[in-house]
């Protein structure tokens, strides 16, 4: 683990530490070394040990939680993955390692994958809710899209930031993708007040959505 970090800190740019930590929260820009994604991706695949490094949490260092983010999403066997993730996911700290865990794996076995995401959306920890909503976001709408999924996600009932933004980032893409079917929640208010304005806004600025359909939405705006 002291070879990764000596790795790590030698990868440093510190011009880029100070602009990347003033995109996280305060206590996790404090970790934070200055290591371009790219540069993380491509050292993540040539550690020797990776195992080993997976069995070391917690981690000490922003980028260290970037590189397990990136190990876990390339394992190519679903009940590996899913189990190595469940351990991973309490130590999440910061809302871009978690929206940068995204097993490959998943997208191949959502039948299995819906058995988990019923119990991390439950759960009392910030990244571990926002991470299932975000496989709900990626894995579940389109031609994959129940109506159910729509309603988990109106369900949780959150102060957190991370959370609420998630939310209103999934229903922003269900309105691209699935706009009949989630409609309705915009326009009889079922999200909180700041969840609903926030899932115009991003609308809006999408260009996925018409400019019809944009318009539309300015005059439901709470």
């Amino acid at each position: 683990m002291h070879n990764i970090a000596s790795d790590l800190f030698n990868m440093r740019d510190e011009q880029f530490a100070k602009f990347n930590a003033k995109l996280l929260p305060p206590d996790v820009a404090k970790s934070v070394i200055g290591i371009k994604t790219p540069e993380l991706r491509k050292y993540a695949k040539t550690m020797l040990a990776p195992n080993i490094f997976l069995q070391s949490l917690p981690h000490k260092y922003f980028e260290e939680n970037q590189i397990h983010a990136f190990i876990l999403s390339n394992i190519r066997d679903f009940e590996t993955c899913v189990k190595l993730v469940n351990e991973f996911l309490p130590y999440v700290n910061n809302w871009a390692t978690c929206d940068q865990l995204i097993p490959k794996i998943f997208a191949k076995k959502p039948d299995k994958l819906f058995q988990w995401i019923q119990k991390w959306i439950k759960s009392d920890h910030t990244y571990t809710v926002r991470f299932a909503i975000g496989l709900l976001m990626r894995f579940y709408l389109g031609d994959t899209f129940n109506q159910k999924y729509a309603d988990m996600v109106l369900k949780v009932q959150s102060d957190e930031y991370y959370i609420n933004m998630m939310r209103a980032w999934y229903f922003a893409t269900a309105l691209a993708k699935n706009w009949d079917s989630v409609i309705d929640i915009i326009e009889n208010k079922k999200l909180d007040t700041w969840t609903h304005n926030k899932t115009i806004q991003k609308s809006i600025e999408s260009f996925r959505i018409s400019n019809n359909q944009k318009q539309y939405l300015k005059k439901l705006k709470i």
